[in-house]
């Protein structure tokens, strides 16, 4: 729920109806100031049936990346996946399969905000697709489907490493942890 917004404290240019403000993560934030926090998330991984996968142009950085997001209280990390995918690209998950679950300190970022943030979270395989493809304006600029040999620039870092992670769940059946 993050908004392009150059300069200053999110919080402050928010107001109360943004939702981010009164999200979990958001009320985390006001009430820690600038000290680090855990995210916990999660991303959707779909695939059409030529084996290309869905990003969408996030508006907070220009960044492609698979549709992603934090969770809030009471939902679970596939819940959270399937909710994030749902809004921003209208497309709905029967189905969807734990293939990373990462955690560690190299998953601490900064994000545009000057907000630092140590990301726990899952990366899913969303199958069983309904709905149409129509990106959310506030959080997709745009979306489309991808080859993962020739995904577009510039591209979020997760990217690669998750259709590695993916790649290396597919081909031994372990999800990928660190």
């Amino acid at each position: 729920m993050y908004r392009k917004n150059p300069g200053g404290s999110r919080l402050a240019r928010m107001g109360a109806e943004d939702g981010w403000v009164n999200s979990y993560h958001g009320r985390m934030r006001a009430a820690m100031g600038d000290a680090t926090l855990f995210f916990l998330g999660a991303r959707g991984v779909i695939r059409d049936e030529q084996g290309r996968v869905l990003l969408i142009k996030r508006t907070d950085n220009g960044y492609w990346a698979f549709p992603a997001g934090a969770m809030e209280l009471g939902e679970s990390m596939r819940d959270c996946a399937i909710r994030e995918t749902f809004e921003e690209t209208g497309l709905k998950a029967g189905r969807a399969t734990l293939f990373a679950f990462l955690s560690g300190p190299q998953y601490t970022f900064t994000n545009i905000f000057g907000d630092t943030y140590q990301h726990v979270s899952g990366s899913y395989l969303l199958t069983e697709i309904s709905g149409e493809l129509t990106p959310d304006p506030d959080e997709a600029a745009d979306a489309g489907w991808f080859s993962p040999e020739d995904l577009p620039e510039p591209t979020s870092g997760a990217v690669r490493w998750t259709l590695d992670h993916l790649a290396r769940f597919e081909e031994t059946g372990q999800i990928y942890s660190d």
